[in-house]
């Protein structure tokens, strides 16, 4: 069965709109898991616009699922993780003043950089997982990384999903055909919601992890916390 990460960022952006402490991000992540959430995945930026060091800190202790750290590895990101050891580091190699992840890297240029990086995590027992655009070639140099995982960036996929959903899903099919053969783990995320994550579930083989935050916070506003978390892991359930 593939793992429901749920992404609290948007919890602490609501947090931080209004100052103090309320909504909280450490009671969310354990209310999640409490309701069958199988990870909670934080994407701390530098201007802790919305998930801070500190919180970072706090929700350590309090993962007792699997804890999944996202960012650009600046040094800063590095130590902090190495610090922290979370179940799985994510690199996404998005600009510092990015609303949101908006490309998968392109591993053939940035080889060197992420080899080592990823050698940094692997060596202090850290999964890693590298961020990717649904393009078999980068897959291919993924691999060379040492990287554990690949996390689809699944945008493409969301927007056409509705016109023709089998056209969407063509390219990321592609590219865990060929993760597979290279023995990588397939993670994704980014715009998966309700309405398309089954079948994208259903037809990608060797999903491990989908991290889904934006649209589950969002569908929680009128559904609940719990109620929507138990969709969620519906759609991915397999019987």
């Amino acid at each position: 069965m593939t793992k429901l990460s749920v992404n609290i960022n948007k919890i602490a952006t609501l947090r931080n709109a209004r100052g103090g402490e309320t909504p909280s991000v450490t009671e969310a992540a354990t209310k999640i898991q409490e309701f069958g959430g199988q990870g909670i995945t934080i994407h701390p930026r530098p201007d802790e616009r919305h998930i801070t060091r500190k919180d970072v800190y706090d929700l350590k202790p309090l993962v007792a699922t699997e804890f999944n750290i996202e960012g650009n590895p600046h040094r800063s990101f590095i130590d902090m993780v190495l610090e922290v050891r979370p179940e799985q580091v994510t690199l996404v190699p998005d600009a510092d003043d990015a609303i949101t992840s908006n490309a998968g890297w392109d591993t053939k240029k940035h080889l060197d950089f992420l080899t080592e990086i990823i050698a940094e995590f692997k060596n202090a027992g850290i999964r890693t997982s590298i961020f990717l655009d649904p393009n078999p070639e980068m897959v291919e140099y993924a691999a060379k990384t040492g990287t554990d995982r690949i996390e689809l960036y699944t945008e493409a996929y969301a927007k056409h999903y509705t016109q023709n959903k089998e056209a969407a899903i063509k390219p990321y099919y592609d590219t865990a055909v060929v993760a597979a053969d290279f023995g990588l783990g397939v993670n994704a995320g980014h715009d998966l919601s309700l309405d398309n994550l089954k079948y994208f579930a259903d037809h990608i083989p060797n999903l491990l992890e989908v991290s889904i935050g934006h649209a589950l916070i969002s569908e929680a506003l009128y559904m609940g916390l719990e109620n929507t978390v138990q969709a969620y892991l519906k759609r991915l359930a397999k019987w």
